[in-house]
């Protein structure tokens, strides 16, 4: 009898150790999501909510758009991209690496100048605002105007307003947003311009002006999944995003859902 009960022990745990990586593997990583930089907290905030419904949180890498497109037309391994604006996406829809017909408008947003919490500046952009002599002698913190979406659109808006020629030989460029958020929170640059939502989140900066709307282009982010990707929960964890419920996400954090 005691033999009887060894034998069916030593079955009972090489069941239990033979379940248990079966059961790691169902716990497997979610889908990989490229997203741009001024993402971060709403676009984990999502991930943890898909994650709290059941599925396997998704792995969400953030950098500036143009890095993360550039990424994956070297086709490193992804499910889904989230743009800072069309043409990045563009691109990487002209390289054929888009699933077709999974491209949508997530949510738009607003650009400001921001200084440091402690600065008591207003601006208040329009045509030949004096934002050269808000400066002094110091740098105006921008992503690089050259590729990342916020500089461009930050260029495109102080060209129009006819300011750009006075202040671009004082520019920090950063390589995303939220590096040049991040200079001006710590004080080594007196004046920068980041997206409304970037501001909000960054308590040691505050907003001294809001850019018109007609001073640049929309600021839109549109969400696709790629065609290499082949995890189940892409398509699904996509729609998320674009639900109601993943968009009250995302109105949560100052970003505008329609």
């Amino acid at each position: 009898m005691g033999r009887l009960v060894l034998r069916f022990l030593a079955v009972i745990a090489a069941l239990a150790t033979s379940a248990a990586p079966a059961a790691a593997q169902g716990l497997g990583k979610g889908p990989l999501v490229l997203a741009a930089a001024s993402l971060q907290e709403a676009m984990n905030a999502a991930a943890d909510r898909w994650s709290a419904l059941g599925h396997a949180r998704p792995v969400v890498s953030f950098a500036a758009s143009s890095a993360l497109a550039r990424q994956i037309e070297a086709h490193a391994p992804a499910d889904l991209f989230v743009s800072a604006d069309e043409d990045w996406m563009d691109d990487v829809a002209h390289a054929g690496l888009l699933a077709p017909r999974t491209r949508a408008r997530l949510v738009t947003n607003a650009l400001v100048i921001v200084a440091p919490a402690g600065s008591a500046l207003r601006l208040y952009p329009a045509p030949g605002f004096p934002l050269a002599r808000a400066l002094g002698g110091g740098k105006l913190a921008m992503g690089d105007p050259d590729a990342v979406p916020a500089g461009r659109y930050g260029k495109a808006a102080l060209e129009r307003l006819g300011v750009w020629s006075q202040v671009q030989g004082q520019v920090a460029r950063a390589e995303n947003v939220r590096a040049a958020l991040a200079l001006i929170a710590h004080g080594a640059a007196p004046l920068g311009i980041v997206y409304a939502t970037d501001a909000r989140a960054e308590p040691g900066v505050r907003v001294v002006g809001v850019f018109p709307a007609g001073s640049h282009a929309p600021i839109t982010y549109p969400l696709a999944r790629l065609a290499s990707s082949t995890h189940p929960d892409a398509e699904g964890f996509r729609r998320f995003l674009l639900s109601g419920q993943g968009k009250a996400i995302f109105r949560r954090f100052g970003f505008v859902a329609h």
